[in-house]
């Protein structure tokens, strides 16, 4: 199981930052289009949630810390807010549909926020490769900050 939690955290952390990657494709689309976003949201709302939630399955089956599962499931959180993040953006139009300075700053909380999702699935993806790996004797061990074996 904590080779499956490696291999699922690892292909999580590759759609993230493959989300990356589809909202700079959006954004290049020559014309611009809400077509042009459509693999970032398919990757966003169906991929990556997906695998955020096996990740976190497998963490619970491996018997990892408490803290780990937890962990594993904060980007679910966070990716659930992303298309809120987006509507409030999109709200924040002037009265002819024009980007106003607070709808794009909320828009750039979008980014922020996947940034921070990212971040945290390093961070799991780390904490697995260390559980699925034992030290010598036979027990596997986890650090979850540096100098502090858990």
């Amino acid at each position: 199981m904590r080779k499956a939690l490696v291999i699922v955290s690892v292909l999580s952390l590759f759609a993230f930052a493959l989300q990356f990657v589809l909202a700079a494709v959006g954004g290049f689309t020559r014309p611009a289009s809400d077509d042009a976003y459509a693999l970032h949201s398919v990757n966003g709302m169906a991929v990556i949630p997906i695998l955020t939630v096996l990740t976190a399955l497998f963490a619970a089956l491996a018997k990892a810390p408490g803290k780990l599962i937890g962990l594993a499931l904060l980007p679910f959180g966070l990716v659930v807010l992303q298309p809120l993040i987006a509507m409030l953006a999109d709200a924040s139009t002037d009265a002819s549909g024009v980007s106003t300075p607070l709808g794009l700053t909320i828009g750039g909380l979008h980014a922020l926020n996947g940034i921070v999702a990212v971040h945290v699935m390093v961070g799991v993806s780390r904490a697995a490769r260390k559980l699925a790996d034992p030290v010598p004797g036979g027990e596997a061990r986890l650090v979850v900050r540096e100098g502090e074996p858990v």
